[in-house]
């Protein structure tokens, strides 16, 4: 099971959003490129890069303008900056948008949530750029379809060959997985592998997701969780020197022929 860290950007800045609302105080760098450097350092080996100010999630940022804040130049800078593959969400509504995404130098464009009145442009997309370079989300809670599984499977026929699939129960003031309905969408599918994103809080959440590994889902986005320090093992993930680490000369090249990777 891959664990992703993810990264999301409103206005400029790596934040944390809670509830659909942006708290100042909860920017975690304001420079994102230092924090996608970091996760590398922890050994990363996929970045998830979510744009909320073009997923229209929050707010714009930019005083006295109306228009969600341009966010492109930092996504390009967090691309430029790592040596592993940078999938970007948020805002990926046509194949114009993934076109401009892959353009800034990501390697992997998140398309949606879809639902079956985009379902068309998605796959148009998907058979435009490829499989591995554009991926499908749903989430039935921000984009309801009827029958996810259902859904997934006529995606998969389309030519998608992974979901990105977010279902996540936000009742009594806490978030949890929805497993069953998870293992179903994978269930539902042949070829195409499953990435979990959204309501991991720790390491139990994990273990829920490894018992449905065999069913497809081999990936999960964590981003909170992963902030926070929920996890014991992370202990063992960080740098234990990090006055030693000179983010603007970063190399994860460099720091592994120094045995300190």
């Amino acid at each position: 099971m891959l664990v992703i860290p993810a990264l999301d950007l409103h206005g400029g800045q790596c934040v944390r959003l809670r509830n659909a609302r942006y708290e100042k105080e909860s920017a975690y760098f304001a420079d994102p490129v230092a924090m996608a450097k970091l996760w590398r350092v922890m050994n990363a080996k996929v970045l998830h890069l979510i744009d909320l100010d073009a997923a229209g999630a929050i707010g714009p940022m930019v005083p006295g303008n109306d228009r969600p804040r341009d966010n492109r130049a930092e996504i390009h800078a967090v691309a430029e900056a790592l040596d592993i593959p940078v999938q970007l969400g948020g805002g990926i509504r046509s194949e114009a948008d993934v076109e401009a995404a892959l353009e800034a130098g990501v390697y992997r464009v998140i398309f949606g949530p879809v639902t079956p009145a985009t379902k068309d442009e998605a796959l148009a997309a998907v058979r435009r750029f490829g499989p591995n370079r554009v991926t499908l989300s749903i989430d039935p809670d921000r984009a309801p379809v009827d029958d996810p599984p259902t859904f997934a499977a006529e995606l998969e026929a389309g030519g998608a060959r992974r979901i990105v699939y977010t279902d996540v129960d936000r009742s009594e003031g806490r978030t949890r997985l929805r497993i069953d309905r998870t293992r179903a969408v994978a269930d539902a599918l042949t070829r195409a592998r499953v990435t979990v994103a959204g309501g991991v809080s720790g390491y139990p959440d994990l273990l829920a997701l490894q018992s449905i590994e065999p069913s497809g889902v081999d990936s999960v986005v964590v981003g909170r969780a992963l902030y926070e320090n929920a996890f014991p093992c992370q202990r063992f993930w960080c740098w234990q020197r990090p006055q030693d680490v000179d983010l603007s000369r970063f190399s994860t090249a460099r720091l592994a022929l120094r045995g300190d990777a």
